[in-house]
């Protein structure tokens, strides 16, 4: 276990990377005064969707602990551009660097799951994502009081350390983790992707949930700074500040996986499907600061939860391939919050508040419909 927790302080320190810059966009923008900033979230969650598509499938050729430091290492010096870059395409590309080797993450969850024994699995993935969703949380609100004290670009410089710090700690107290397809080209690699892709219901079922439940949280935490700021007046730390009310979410990590492991991921997903729904009413109905401060509450605990249970399920696929199918996964619903980030801010410009709401509404519902639909199969697959 103090190796998993390793794992899991690791994937929370990685990924926070790409959230640093959420509660910071009202102030990046008036900085730099370029309309391209406001799409650095998007950067950033498409730059990861590159890493997970052409780099995490390493893991299943090459030691994952020397990817994991290498990428750690990227990982700084993409840091270090976003804080020196002038204006906003500068700041788009190094983002999008960003967002690729933040992808080590994912590189971790597989780890974890080849160590983990069959019938914990679903525990120990729990345990790792809890870190993992602490540091998307907490990143935002330390980002937001770097920002209010310190200005944008300081937490930025912040990042490089803790970036070098965490390839520190893996070399140390990591173990090896030999691959289970060595000797496999990584063209070959590639290739796989469309037949794991083809081969399993399962799979193309967990992912097309799991990218609207992003999408879903995407369109809110994109939108939240401008949101707090228009309504309330609020700047980048109380935006920040939000990011703890979301650990809320992180207490369901480890919950829905022991569910998942003794009662199937099935009924899980499907509540989380129902508590995201409930959570965009929330904010469309109740115009309020306690409204977003619930709805935020609602929000990530049903992400979270299906995340945890649709991962028990696609790690349980084929073994030896669990780097490859996480690739598929995780590209898919990171492509898919990147375009809903869009989506939120062209609502957001043309539509306001209440076209978020509706377009964060609309998704949900199709995530209902998904797992609603095809029971039968459903229950076969997972």
């Amino acid at each position: 276990m103090s190796v998993v927790a390793v794992m899991a302080l690791a994937a929370g320190l990685t990924v926070a990377n790409l959230y640093y810059n959420q509660p910071m966009l009202e102030q990046m923008h008036g900085d730099l005064a370029d309309w391209r900033v406001a799409y650095v979230p998007t950067a950033t969650q498409i730059g990861y969707a590159l890493g997970l598509l052409f780099l995490v499938p390493l893991g299943d050729l090459f030691e994952r602990r020397q990817l994991v430091l290498w990428k750690c290492f990227g990982l700084a010096v993409a840091c270090a551009g976003v804080a020196l870059a002038q204006g906003g395409a500068l700041v788009l590309i190094a983002s999008l660097v960003v967002g690729i080797f933040a992808s080590v993450a994912q590189q971790i969850i597989p780890m974890a799951a080849s160590l983990a024994l069959p019938e914990r699995r679903g525990h120990v993935i729990g345990v790792v994502m809890a870190g993992l969703l602490c540091g998307i949380l907490l990143s935002r609100t330390l980002a937001g009081f770097v920002a209010e004290h310190l200005g944008w670009r300081a937490m930025f410089w912040i990042a490089v350390p803790l970036a070098l710090g965490t390839a520190g700690m893996v070399a140390l107290r990591l173990p090896r983790s030999a691959p289970e397809t060595a000797g496999t080209s990584y063209r070959a690699t590639l290739g796989s992707l469309v037949g794991l892709w083809r081969e399993f219901p399962a799979l193309r079922r967990a992912t097309a949930i799991q990218c609207c439940q992003f999408g879903v949280f995407s369109v809110f935490w994109s939108i939240l700074a401008f949101r707090l700021e228009a309504r309330f007046g609020f700047g980048p730390q109380v935006a920040g500040l939000f990011g703890i009310l979301g650990v809320v979410g992180v207490l369901a990590a480890p919950v829905a996986g022991r569910i998942a492991d003794s009662r199937g991921p099935r009924r899980v997903i499907a509540a989380a499907a129902c508590i995201s729904l409930a959570s965009w009413a929330i904010f469309g109905l109740w115009d309020g600061l306690a409204g977003v401060m619930l709805g935020v509450i609602a929000l990530d605990f049903g992400v979270q939860s299906s995340q945890i249970s649709n991962q028990s399920v696609i790690f349980a696929l084929k073994p030896e391939a669990r780097s490859r199918i996480n690739t598929i996964y995780m590209t898919a619903m990171f492509v898919a919050g990147g375009l809903a980030s869009a989506a939120a801010m062209a609502c957001w410009t043309h539509l306001g508040w209440t076209g978020v709401c509706t377009l964060g509404a609309a998704i949900s519902l199709c995530c209902v419909a998904l797992q609603f639909t095809g029971g039968k199969a459903a229950s076969t697959a997972q």
